[in-house]
């Protein structure tokens, strides 16, 4: 599964670091590259509009002027004291962290604390329902700094970053009308689902946190790499460097929203109605038709109903659940049929419906003092692969060509902008073969490749298949990521297989062929 923090298709520049373990103590030495990216996610929290419309009023410039320090001793004692089930260390790098969130970024710490208060009982509930220790709700924090909105750069949506092929995988529905990952009560159903799964897999908590980020393969491979060792820091080394980063940012959002106070922070008051009920509604409905009927904020109704894309609720294709204040429920009752014929023509059409247009909450990279290139697309180019090819990231393209989604088309003109002292090296990635661009980003094309075929693992056939052998430490997520426009749903189907965490090294799998 990829997220907010584990970004498939973008090139980070990766945190250096190396440890050595002292009297079981481990000591761990870095650069400030993984917490520069995590102040700057923090800060474009700030710029979107869930976060600007959502609070009584944004955070002054000018927070409490005593900004506390504690000597290490006082952070290793805070952590010892939390209540919890998931082992929460200290060492340097945390202590880095814990400042972005206590220091550097403390209006953002305001922001998710407010959005805390109103989605941390829920999700409590719910997490308890499935025997889940509670205290996983803080992977919430890093995945989406709690915004049910958020996009990440690979495409993974709402408060616990699913990508569509995941959610599916978990039950969610998507699709033009609704995309239940951005539902915080349904995507969190489908994200305890997930770490149960992966927890029958690893026993461990720490563990499981890390699967989520980079996918229970990468853990497996980690785990055997290292001799069989299931401690998260005796396999630190064979992780993905975005993992290795991930729990130490965990650590560091359990500290924070623990021990706010001791820093002299306040959480920031929402809008959000904290009492609210749902209803099911079975015909189509409009928010537009709710708000301007019942004078309820649109906004509002869009933060409690963030699924509905265009605001239009589906209910004619099956019953839909529509979460409104408590003090709105009885009226909404009363007046449904009145709301429902209300505009219907304009409200209710849904070949003229528009998405509401939600971005990544990533900051766009400023564009001052860079050179505009221009990239023509080709058959088999895909938005991710010109980004890697071009070294940026995926959210800016998508923002400087003003595109909603990932899909392009051949021909079509996509703006880079670069480094003015590398146009040359740049500018020739236009005329390059397919090969030679791959070439840029580590990627050889293996022979007789047509499409997005694996390296290895697999056979080409004459048929509608491409035949892969499960290799020791594959998951069917990292199967079928392997694969261009292939789908969960669809391997599971083409193999008949009901139990995905099932599949074992040496089994054959059919992949169906995309033309």
């Amino acid at each position: 599964m990829s997220k907010l923090i584990s970004i498939i298709a973008i090139l980070f520049f990766p945190v250096s670091v190396f440890a050595q373990q002292i009297n079981d103590t481990i000591i761990i030495k870095s650069d400030t590259a993984d917490t520069e990216r995590v102040a700057r996610d923090l800060d474009s929290l700030l710029h979107t509009w869930y976060v600007q419309t959502a609070f009584m009023n944004l955070p002054a410039d000018t927070m409490e002027e005593v900004i506390p320090e504690f000597p290490d001793s006082v952070y290793s004692e805070r952590l010892s004291k939390i209540s919890t089930l998931v082992n929460l260390p200290y060492n340097n790098i945390i202590r880095n962290h814990i400042h972005v969130y206590t220091d550097r970024k403390r209006e953002v710490l305001r922001a998710v604390l407010g959005l805390a208060d109103y989605y941390f009982p829920m999700i409590e509930d719910i997490f308890e329902s499935y025997g889940l220790p509670v205290e996983l709700k803080y992977m919430a924090v890093i995945e989406s700094a709690l915004n049910p909105n958020a996009v990440s750069r690979a495409g993974a949506t709402g408060l616990w970053q699913f990508l569509a092929s995941t959610g599916r995988m978990y039950g969610l529905t998507i699709n033009s009308l609704v995309d239940e990952r951005r539902d915080p009560v349904k995507a969190t159903h489908a994200a305890a689902r997930y770490l149960k799964d992966m927890y029958n897999i690893f026993g461990d908590w720490v563990l499981v946190i890390a699967a989520y980020n980079c996918g229970p393969g990468n853990v497996n491979k980690a785990i055997a790499r290292s001799g069989n060792r299931k401690d998260y820091w005796e396999i630190y080394y064979r992780l993905p460097r975005e993992t290795r980063g991930y729990i130490p940012q965990f650590v560091a959002a359990t500290y924070a929203i623990n021990y706010y106070k001791e820093h002299n922070i306040s959480p920031l008051p929402v809008k959000i109605p904290m009492a609210t009920d749902t209803i099911m509604v079975h015909k189509d409905i409009h928010l537009n038709q709710i708000s301007e009927v019942m004078g309820i904020s649109l906004d509002e109704l869009r933060y409690m109903n963030p699924q509905y894309r265009t605001g239009l609720i589906p209910g004619n294709t099956k019953p839909q659940p529509l979460r409104l204040p408590l003090s709105a429920l009885s009226g909404f009752i009363q007046m449904q049929d009145s709301i429902i014929h209300y505009k219907s023509d304009v409200y209710l059409n849904r070949a003229t419906a528009k998405v509401y247009p939600v971005r990544s909450y990533y900051a766009p990279k400023s564009i001052a003092g860079k050179t505009k290139l221009y990239y023509t697309v080709k058959e088999g180019d895909n938005l991710g692969y010109i980004a890697e090819w071009y070294r940026v990231r995926l959210s800016d393209l998508r923002y400087w060509n003003d595109l909603y989604t990932n899909t392009i088309r051949v021909g079509q003109k996509i703006a880079v902008f670069v480094d003015p002292s590398k146009v040359e090296f740049f500018s020739r990635i236009n005329d390059m073969t397919f090969a030679e661009k791959q070439a840029l980003r580590g990627t050889p094309v293996p022979v007789n490749q047509t499409s997005a075929l694996p390296a290895s693992g697999s056979e080409i056939t004459d048929g509608e298949y491409f035949i892969y052998t499960v290799r020791r430490g594959d998951t069917i997520w990292d199967i079928v990521k392997q694969f261009e426009g292939v789908t969960v749903t669809e391997v599971l189907k083409a193999n008949d297989i009901s139990n995905p965490s099932k599949i074992q090294a040496g089994q054959k799998l059919k992949i169906p062929k995309k033309t």
